[in-house]
């Protein structure tokens, strides 16, 4: 990109390689998921936190073999595969390329460790969605037995923290935009995804003692609720992996990698065609993941 707009302003140039610092490592990549955050940066909704902002490489997230390793590295190794994301990829902080590129460069303390057997279309299908998933629900603390209303189940976060909800013996309630309301005091914890008008139901629905976290607000983020509610003790909360460090994605990777989780709807395209996955998405032409492949 030299610029924000449409999907047209993505396109396709090559550039050399800028060489490693040291702790850093190169991902030749396998499998670049897209996300709605890169569609935000692209039409110009979220600034691009440097100077200058172009040229930029969008991409939050990177599966790939490792084909070069700079002084200071222990724990990772060429012909390893791996995967990184968030933590200065793209982004809006973008303080290196992103992920729509045929290498990447990284530092090794950003990257976990993946199967060297595992399908990377596959886990891409989870990646940066599922460790969003799993860091939410992990602020909503123990699920098993407890009733877990999730919004938004049918995109990319939604449904993988169905399926991890599930996992952890959750009764999961999908809340889907044509459901009905839920009843006041019927749930115990609330994954949001959506926010927006559906906000005070979702906080009203929770029982004594039970927590919301926000990982999204796909209906806008300008909310009200009674403050009444508050007095039910009731903990209300939000997740970013804005946040995310080396340490929590590792967190993140291994349950992930535990759960075992059936394989989620995905669309692949040629790296080359990443403008047309831009449409596709703000079309909603397509359910579940896009994924580019170099």
């Amino acid at each position: 990109m030299h610029k924000t707009g449409g999907p047209d302003v993505l396109a396709i140039e090559e550039v050399e390689a800028p060489p490693l610092r040291k702790g850093e490592v190169r991902i030749r990549t396998l499998a670049s998921a897209v996300n709605h955050s890169d569609l935000e940066i692209r039409a110009g909704h979220w600034a691009i936190r440097r100077t200058p902002p172009f040229p930029y490489v969008p991409g939050l997230e990177v599966i790939g073999d490792v084909v070069e390793v700079a002084d200071g590295v222990g724990q990772i190794r060429e012909g390893d595969r791996v995967w990184t994301m968030m933590q200065g990829l793209g982004g809006v902080r973008a303080e290196r390329d992103g992920g729509y590129a045929e290498h990447v460069a990284v530092s090794a303390s950003a990257v976990a460790l993946l199967p060297k057997s595992l399908d990377p279309i596959a886990f891409a299908t989870l990646g940066l969605a599922g460790v969003t998933a799993y860091h939410g629900l992990l602020a909503l603390g123990a699920l098993a037995g407890k009733t877990v209303a999730v919004t938004g189940p049918t995109g990319g976060v939604g449904a993988i923290a169905v399926l991890l909800a599930r996992h952890a013996k959750a009764n999961v309630v999908e809340v889907h935009r044509e459901s009905a309301p839920l009843s006041a005091g019927s749930v115990d914890a609330v994954l949001d995804v959506v926010a927006g008008p559906r906000f005070p139901e979702l906080v009203t629905s929770l029982r004594h003692g039970g927590r919301y976290c926000l990982v999204g607000a796909m209906a806008g983020g300008d909310v009200s609720f009674d403050a009444w509610t508050l007095l039910n003790a009731i903990t209300l909360t939000g997740y970013s992996t804005e946040d995310i460090d080396g340490d929590g994605l590792r967190a993140a990777t291994e349950a992930l990698l535990a759960a075992r989780l059936p394989d989620i709807n995905c669309t692949v395209l040629p790296l080359s065609e990443a403008a047309r996955a831009h449409d596709m998405l703000e079309r909603r032409a397509v359910k579940g993941r896009v994924i580019l492949k170099p």
